[in-house]
């Protein structure tokens, strides 16, 4: 549940008050989260030099949050750190079971558990909200539609296969293009500046996580 409900609903708390580019580099350390719970939940060992490297990327991402929000963290970086933990555990919770099970088997019976605490909170709140809802333009609809069936479902077939056939810590590195593709999407879509600082900063995550996974 940590997947479906978790992360998604902090995350949509914290970028009410982040620019994406900042929370995507602050996600940046889900592939080092995902390693640890493998090895907490799993039977895999990465090597001294992959938990090396895990750590100098975590000290990249604090530095990045302390040195955009002032020198504190701000009530949304919890938030992110919080989602990005529970999204470690949902992965290789998924893993584990998609050795078991095939990948669309685990996140369908993983929405289908979560309905009976999702479906009272969206009726909560969506039934105020209806006249809202009903002058959102296609486009935002679209994107809802993309993160419910891609992002949330589809996506997760393919994911959890591959997290059974290469292993969660392995595999989970591949999340390592994320900041990045999301500081591209975040200047296309939301024409958000794509600092130096930012680039600078997503860059030297992807560097540490690439030479950790070399290291495992």
């Amino acid at each position: 549940l940590g997947c479906v409900l978790g992360f998604p609903w902090l995350t949509s708390v914290a970028m009410r008050s982040l620019p994406a580019s900042h929370g995507a580099v602050l996600v940046g350390i889900l592939p080092l989260a995902t390693a640890v719970f493998a090895v907490l939940r799993g039977k895999e060992r990465p090597s001294p030099g992959f938990w090396l490297m895990a750590l100098l990327g975590t000290a990249l991402v604090v530095a990045f949050a302390l040195r955009q929000g002032g020198g504190s963290f701000h009530v949304a970086d919890w938030l992110i750190f919080a989602a990005v933990l529970l999204a470690a555990l949902g992965y290789a919770e998924g893993g584990r079971l998609a050795q078991a099970m095939p990948g669309q088997h685990v996140i369908s019976w993983a929405l289908l558990l979560a309905v009976p605490f999702v479906l009272p909170v969206v009726l909560w709140n969506a039934w105020p909200q209806r006249a809202l809802m009903a002058q959102a333009s296609g486009a935002a609809w679209l994107g809802f539609a993309y993160i419910s069936v891609f992002s949330m479902f589809i996506g997760f077939f393919f994911w959890y296969r591959g997290m059974a056939l290469g292993g969660v810590a392995r595999v989970g590195q591949t999340q390592l293009l994320q900041p990045f593709l999301t500081l591209l999407g975040a200047a296309v879509l939301l024409n958000e500046p794509l600092t130096g600082e930012s680039l600078l900063f997503a860059g030297a995550v992807i560097a540490v996580v690439a030479i950790g996974r070399k290291l495992k």
